[in-house]
């Protein structure tokens, strides 16, 4: 058994005796040596803080006084959870711009520690995990704050916001519901109380956010996956109808493994283009996703949505013909 296996049944083992457990004991439950009992029994009583009395003579158990009461820490996980906990922490941090690093820095060092501990001092290198980020807007990390400290105590908010199409500003007023992560951007989900509505808003455009003492009206999770998650992309609303895309059957081989929306309807067709169907209210990020493709992709229905995308390809064609 490997390390974390022998200390929860150590734990298990000097928890359940009555009376001193014998080194020679041990080594035969934890199948180990001598020289490993000893350093598994110093990391339980100096790094986890376990009540152990006794010695190699006498043999080894928990103070009765505190034994009952002593749990394993709540992190205490295996050298491969460390490893893939501490990459994500390296994933947000370093996505996110630096706006969750100083929030996740007490966890950070406490997961370095416990890496440590298992890695007999060998240095974790951080800088095998690689995070590129893209197209990423920045942010007013105190408004993310206020933003995210609003959802989790349901509590209203209000903001200005400068709307990315129009320039617009307004006041908002809203209930928050969900902080959505997207595209590595973040997008408050909440309901207007002005408009009376659900709305998706970029938080990189909101301003002066002020926590309100109100509590935030509550939308069940249902009516939210169906106005939030029901079309394609970050674009609210319910569906307007179905695309149809095919793609030729050199970008197939990419767009097959693709989750596009959660209820995609995907095919290869017998001359191995692959057939793409998906639910879609505005056109506009399902447009930029398609032409990003280029030559590779057609959309086929419904026929509105064709000649929106051949009037931006004419568009584009254009530029080049001056």
């Amino acid at each position: 058994m490997d390390r974390y296996e022998r200390i929860i049944a150590l734990h298990r083992t000097l928890r359940a005796a009555r009376y001193p457990v014998t080194v020679p004991r041990l080594q035969d439950e934890l199948g180990c040596s001598r020289a490993t009992v000893y350093r598994d029994l110093a990391f339980l009583r100096d790094a986890l803080m376990a009540p152990i009395l006794g010695d190699g003579e006498a043999g080894f158990r928990y103070d009765p006084a505190e034994g009952e009461r002593f749990e394993l820490p709540g992190l205490w996980l295996n050298s491969e959870e460390l490893h893939a906990l501490l990459a994500a922490q390296q994933l947000l941090a370093r996505s996110g711009g630096g706006v969750l690093s100083g929030a996740l820095a007490p966890l950070q060092q406490r997961i370095e520690k416990l890496l440590d501990e298992h890695s007999s001092g060998k240095r974790w290198p951080v800088e095998r995990v690689r995070v590129i980020p893209h197209r990423t807007r920045g942010m007013d990390e105190a408004a993310f704050r206020i933003v995210c400290s609003a959802v989790l105590e349901r509590r209203q908010l209000a903001f200005e916001y400068r709307a990315r199409s129009t320039g617009e500003k307004t006041r908002r007023t809203v209930s928050p519901q969900r902080i959505t992560h997207y595209r590595d951007n973040w997008y408050l989900d909440a309901f207007d109380h002005e408009r009376e509505a659900l709305r998706s808003f970029s938080v990189d455009r909101i301003g002066a956010a002020r926590m309100l003492d109100a509590a935030a009206r509550d939308i069940a999770e249902a009516e939210l996956d169906q106005h939030l998650a029901g079309s394609y992309g970050i674009f609210s609303g319910a569906p307007k109808g179905w695309a149809t895309i095919v793609f030729n059957d050199r970008a197939a081989r990419w767009v097959a493994d693709e989750h596009w929306h959660s209820q995609q309807q995907g095919r290869f067709l017998a001359d191995g283009r692959y057939e793409l169907k998906l639910p879609y209210s505005s056109s506009r990020e399902l447009l930029m996703d398609v032409l990003h493709y280029g030559a590779d992709a057609e959309i086929v229905d419904p026929p509105s949505l064709r000649e929106q995308a051949r009037a931006l390809l004419a568009l584009a064609l254009a530029n080049y013909d001056r």
